[in-house]
């Protein structure tokens, strides 16, 4: 079943009736000029409800990105062409001016309600006409400045705030040969829209104020904000004496991030990562960081357990069942350490290495070796040291080519 156009009264009007290439115009009366501006209102309401009617009549996902994507083309190509005549109209024609501003602000109507209400059945990353882009443009960056003006976004969250005007501004401000897409328009629309009606509270226990909800909400997947969010985590973790503190702290914004719905269907930067992705990988670095200063400081402890207990740190072997090492504690230290590293020793760790073997080792000077001064020896050397270990090893080297 083929669809109605719903947009002949319109485009007749802005094609035809009002195109001096096309129709030879005669001055328009001042009935005439009313009845037109009340008849693009009156279409301009109908237009919504019908189209409302038939998409909502099509069934199949396709069907309504064609009809949108056609009816969307149509309104921008039709604004452009008042823009043309606008410009065009002389002195003599002023009566057409009226009729003229009314019609872009009808269409102007029809495509904000386009935008907002069917915006996923858009093709978004297809590129704004430059006329176009430009009285957006504009538009946006009179919004902008309303906004900036507030006091509230330079009494919380400063940082943040500037951070999203600045990009706000970079974006309303660039240059004509700039390419901009619908996608780019409709999201900075959105966020100015969340913008206008903040309050900009601050929860308390909370981290994130209503600014950083909007902007986590809207994945503003900005370097800048991403970089300005870790830094704030980061100070108030910090604050933090032990380790379980810093520990539970970061699991609570943890879970207060993940309490804030983000849209992961929209983004600032569309070939950039989400920012709830690359915060969660922030929260999982952070988390292993402080795992492993835990387990380091579990195995400080346990050493000085040790050391005060010689009984428990190492274990009982007989004179007669230990090995004797020509070597010095330094260099023998040296060449398990080297074992260790390029694997020809696997043990879990550098420590569990040297307690399992030095136990089990003397020197003709001392029948009793500490694996723990052993190991910590193996990270200060001498030169001397490290010539007669390398030496020790050449031998073994030549020994063994010649078996």
């Amino acid at each position: 079943m083929t669809q109605p156009y719903l947009l002949e009264w319109l485009d007749a009007m802005v094609t035809l009736n009002l195109n001096p290439r096309k129709n030879n115009f005669i001055e328009l009366t001042q009935q005439q000029s009313k009845e037109i501006m009340e008849k693009a209102v009156l279409e301009t309401q109908l237009i919504q409800s019908k189209m409302t009617i038939q998409v909502f009549s099509l069934t199949k996902e396709k069907q309504i990105k064609v009809l949108i994507g056609n009816y969307h083309s149509s309104l921008v190509n039709l604004w452009n062409s008042l823009m043309l005549i606008e410009k065009t109209n002389g002195p003599e024609q002023n009566s057409h001016r009226k009729v003229i501003s009314t019609l872009m602000s009808c269409l102007d109507e029809l495509l904000n309600f386009m935008e907002s209400r069917f915006d996923q059945f858009l093709s978004q990353d297809s590129r704004m006409p430059g006329l176009y882009a430009a009285s957006v443009k504009k538009k946006l960056k009179k919004k902008i400045g309303l906004l900036a003006g507030r006091p509230q976004f330079h009494s919380c969250s400063k940082t943040a705030s500037e951070i999203v005007f600045s990009e706000l501004y970079r974006f309303a401000n660039s240059s004509k040969n700039e390419k901009i897409t619908f996608r780019d328009v409709l999201y900075r629309k959105q966020l100015i829209k969340k913008l206008e009606s903040l309050k900009l509270n601050h929860r308390e226990n909370s981290l994130f104020n209503d600014l950083d909800e909007v902007l986590i909400h809207l994945n503003f997947n900005s370097p800048l904000y991403i970089n300005y969010l870790t830094s704030l985590l980061s100070a108030n973790i910090n604050e933090c004496e032990s380790l379980k503190e810093k520990r539970e702290r970061l699991l609570l914004y943890s879970k207060q991030l993940n309490q804030i719905y983000t849209n992961s269907t929209i983004s600032l930067y569309k070939n950039y990562p989400d920012l709830r992705k690359l915060i969660h990988q922030w929260f999982e670095q952070e988390l292993l960081f402080l795992e492993k200063e835990q387990q380091f400081a579990a195995e400080e402890t346990s050493a000085v357990l040790k050391i005060e207990s010689p009984s428990l740190s190492k274990p009982v072997v007989k004179d007669e069942d230990k090995v004797t090492c020509q070597l010095s504690t330094d260099q023998t230290a040296l060449i398990l350490r080297a074992s260790q590293e390029l694997n020809v020793l696997v043990s879990k760790s550098m420590n569990q290495l040297f307690k399992k073997i030095v136990p089990f080792l003397s020197t003709p000077s001392k029948s009793t070796l500490s694996y723990d001064s052993m190991r910590s020896k193996a990270y200060s050397i001498e030169e001397r040291d490290k010539e007669i270990a390398i030496e020790t090893l050449e031998n073994i080297i030549k020994k063994i080519r010649n078996y």
